[in-house]
């Protein structure tokens, strides 16, 4: 069985069948619904679906300190060995890669892309979602994203998808719920709500939303999800 661990916002733990961690989009010092830090948080590898605090903001600490590959876009891979991580494997939007654990694939996602804590101003980056393969499972985490077309690509490709609800800095539950008839996953969880008031939501609308198209499990910030 594999298990995601859900820790508030966007950021979550997916452990594999054989055991591997894979952390995505880190945010624990500032992320107000969770009361994990870095030091309570294991990684062999690190996604980062972009370089907005709430998303990057824990990601070099928790790769220093892990010694976890960090897989994202170049740029964004890019400037975290600047600053000292060791391990990291950049993609670029639609490429797809074999790593020991699965196969992951880079998928676009609308949404601007400055990367937190680049004094210089010189990097920026395109954001992502990411379809994960493993042992047979098809996960997909949206990323941060408005609606797009580019989600029919997914259609019938995807088992667990974690999808934004939060609207105002993403897609809200009706377009979240639009993006559930074009993927069709056999499960959906929203994310990225509640974390302050200018992206509160009620899940239960969004459940209310997607009716039959797909099984919603609304996973509580500390919570888990095992499939």
């Amino acid at each position: 069985m594999a298990k995601l661990s859900y820790h508030g916002h966007s950021a979550c733990t997916l452990e594999t069948d054989d055991g591997t961690k894979l952390v995505i989009d880190p945010f624990f010092a500032d992320n107000p619904a969770t009361e994990l830090t870095v030091d309570d948080i294991e990684a062999d590898y690190i996604l980062v679906s972009h370089g907005h605090f709430d998303h990057f903001s824990d990601c070099i600490p928790l790769a220093k300190r892990t010694g976890a590959t960090v897989i994202g876009t170049f740029e964004l891979v890019s400037f975290c060995g600047e600053k000292g991580v060791e391990s990291g494997h950049g993609m670029n939007i639609g490429g797809a890669h074999d790593f020991p654990f699965g196969r992951v694939k880079l998928t676009p996602a609308l949404h601007t892309g400055s990367v937190a804590g680049d004094d210089s101003g010189t990097h920026t980056t395109d954001c992502a979602g990411f379809l994960i393969e493993f042992g047979g499972k098809r996960f997909y985490h949206a990323g941060d994203t408005a609606l797009i077309m580019d989600f029919q690509l997914l259609k019938g490709r995807v088992d667990v998808a974690l999808l934004p609800i939060g609207d105002n800095f993403t897609m809200g539950p009706e377009d979240a719920a639009r993006a559930v008839e074009m993927i069709q996953p056999k499960v959906v969880i929203p994310i990225h709500y509640n974390t302050w008031p200018v992206i509160a939501q009620d899940p239960e609308e969004f459940r209310r939303k997607v009716g039959s198209a797909a099984e919603v499990r609304v996973v509580e910030p500390g919570d888990s999800y095992e499939f």
